[in-house]
């Protein structure tokens, strides 16, 4: 049984920047599905925004955060998000983080999808994998930090593993630590935490086309939800618009919105520009309009891509700042100053995630989650581009701030029980795992995707229903793995996903519903 002050359960950007700021306060164990560095921060690449310089203020994006989330996002949440922006930079900066500047040494900022001015910080076209290799360098160099590779957060601890009841209506639910699975001895630990950080990440997986790395399988979202926490706006999931058609790949090769902030454009297979249809502001509106346009002209043209054309950008910028891009497209035959990308839209981002106030704080008690895997109110009803990274960064110094604040009075709970494996038998018919893992995939996919109905969702909610009750008897029979334990976890979250999408009645957003009609 180990004992720690702060448990960080996930290791991209709030995760990891957690852990450098609550080091100072406290022992910090950071525990990771995977390798340190397979998060979806290192697959970000437009980069993050903040306010720099004159003419951007911050009242300027604030409304464009706001205009996004089509006014749903919390406008104390917004104001804090991005009046903090300037700072939470200069953390990165001092960490290490190497944006890229031009030749009169300022930052060389990009504008993307729904931004009034240029904003967005970057690193070439590579800025998650940047910030995750200077911030994960600096948590190496802290002792204070200890890092557990290949570690599986099974449940988060809480009074009911006291014996207690503990329902939803329940106030006073409290966090103790977690059950996580070691890879070394194959059995399950138990880390008793003073306070417990879900920096998990998304929920990209549980669809059958995603930007998000194989790890995004809403493993914090599920085991709040469990525990009996509130978890909100988990209809609103972000597609983004144009990844690399290339369906042989998992995760799906994201083509960053920077580069339609560069001049490059969306047009049909006849070679015609067609998002004016939808929009005045072309290829270059927020993300849930371009992602619906493009699905509506595949429906209409029975092709499975549309095109990205960037011929037209100066080579030498199109080299300078999209390198990573350039060389991906050529790896797979196309040279992209010369032929038009092939894109389509995949699951990229959940706005919605574990509810949290403005300091982290989650509704059960020394628990707190940051990252995407949290719903701070700062996106509403859609994610304004580059606006996530940043997210990450304002709420997880918050979250220090309290957290740090509230460790001297906190004690540990020593009563847990370790973790009961009795009457378990290891399963050898992982196909059964593989096999539901992908059906979850292909009922998200056609019936809870981009465009919705009531008929789809329904037809979704029964099917998931039954995989659910599969998965639930697979787990209490066999001995605990990752696979099972993700596969509880993304049936979980589909839940989620189709439950939350059939209780909202309009389309708003990144919720479109063929049944309610956006009003004019």
């Amino acid at each position: 049984m180990k004992h720690v002050d702060f448990l960080v359960i996930g290791s991209g950007i709030a995760g990891l920047s957690f852990a450098l700021k609550a080091s100072k306060y406290g022992s910090v164990c950071m525990v990771t599905k995977d390798a340190v560095q397979e998060t979806s921060t290192r697959y970000a690449q437009g980069g993050i925004a903040a306010v720099m310089y004159d003419p951007d203020t911050h009242e300027k994006h604030i409304k464009d955060t706001m205009i996004a989330g089509h006014e749903l996002s919390d406008p104390e949440i917004v104001r804090i998000t991005i009046n903090e922006s300037t700072e939470r930079v200069k953390d990165l900066i001092a960490w290490g983080v190497d944006f890229d500047k031009n030749t009169s040494g300022r930052y060389d900022l990009a504008r993307e999808g729904g931004h009034s001015e240029f904003r967005v910080l970057h690193h070439k076209d590579i800025t998650g994998l940047e910030i995750q290799k200077k911030l994960y360098l600096k948590a190496q160099e802290d002792k204070n930090i200890e890092v557990l590779e290949n570690y599986f957060a099974v449940e988060i601890l809480t009074q009911h593993h006291l014996g207690v009841t503990v329902t939803k209506h329940s106030t006073d639910i409290c966090c103790f630590g977690a059950y996580v699975y070691n890879p070394h001895t194959q059995k399950v630990d138990t880390i008793l935490a003073k306070t417990t950080i879900l920096a998990t990440g998304g929920i990209g997986n549980v669809y059958g086309n995603t930007t998000n790395p194989i790890v995004a399988t809403g493993d914090g979202i599920a085991m709040v939800h469990r525990a009996k926490g509130v978890i909100r706006g988990m209809e609103f999931v972000q597609f983004h618009p144009t990844t690399l058609y290339n369906p042989s790949e998992r995760p799906a090769f994201l083509i960053t919105e920077a580069l339609r902030g560069a001049g490059a454009v969306l047009k049909d297979w006849q070679g015609n520009e067609f998002m004016k249809k939808y929009d005045e502001r072309g290829s270059l509106a927020p993300r849930d309009i371009v992602a619906r346009a493009i699905d509506h002209e595949l429906k209409i043209s029975g092709e499975h891509h549309v095109f990205l054309d960037a011929r037209h950008i100066d080579k030498s910028v199109f080299f300078n700042h999209f390198p990573n891009i350039y060389s991906k497209c050529l790896s797979i035959g196309i040279d992209a100053t010369k032929d038009m990308i092939p894109v389509v839209p995949a699951a990229h981002y959940s706005c919605g995630g574990i509810s949290v106030d403005k300091w982290g704080c989650t509704t059960i008690a020394h628990l707190y989650a940051l990252g995407e895997c949290a719903s701070t109110g700062l996106h509403g009803a859609n994610r304004l581009a580059s606006n996530s990274l940043l997210e990450s960064l304002v709420f997880s110094h918050r979250a220090c701030v309290h957290a740090s604040e509230c460790l001297s009075h906190i004690s540990f709970e020593n009563n847990i029980k370790d973790w009961n494996a009795e009457g378990t038998v290891s399963n050898e018919e992982m196909i059964l795992v593989t096999q539901n893992i992908r059906e979850l995939q292909s009922i998200m996919s056609y019936y809870v995707g981009i465009v919705r109905s009531d008929q789809r969702l329904e037809r979704a909610f029964n099917r998931l229903n039954i995989i659910y009750h599969e998965a639930e008897t697979l787990y209490q029979h066999s001995v605990v793995t990752k696979r099972i334990c993700e596969l509880r976890n993304m049936v979980c979250t589909a839940y989620l996903i189709t439950r939350h999408a059939m209780q909202r009645k309009e389309s708003i957003g990144l919720h479109y519903s063929i049944d309610y009609p956006p009003k004019d």
